[in-house]
């Protein structure tokens, strides 16, 4: 018995609105972070389900290649809020102005 394509866009998209919601209303800089990726992710679902749907393997192996991706932005994002949390000894984005003098 196979699981119908509507299920995975179902949850696909109950994760991107999750993440949505948790990138609109956080202030922690790694929350909003993670809310980011959760919707990177909720995209790959919806992708690699048509994927499986249309028969063809090239979708997964672009999810692939995103997830990669995904994995160096983490570690460039974490790098990044070291850095500013070592300048401004918070990660809160309502407090943090960089561009201002």
């Amino acid at each position: 018995m196979s699981v119908p394509i509507s299920w995975y866009l179902l949850l696909a998209a109950a994760l991107f609105a999750i993440g949505a919601i948790g990138a609109l209303t956080r202030r922690n800089g790694i929350a909003i972070f993670l809310s980011i990726e959760l919707m990177l992710n909720a995209a790959n679902l919806t992708l690699a389900a048509y994927s499986r749907l249309l028969g063809d393997r090239a979708g997964q192996m672009v999810v692939f290649f995103v997830l990669a991706v995904a994995a160096a932005e983490a570690a460039v994002g974490l790098a990044l809020f070291i850095g500013i949390f070592r300048l401004r000894r918070t990660i809160d984005v309502n407090r943090i102005n960089l561009l201002r003098w």
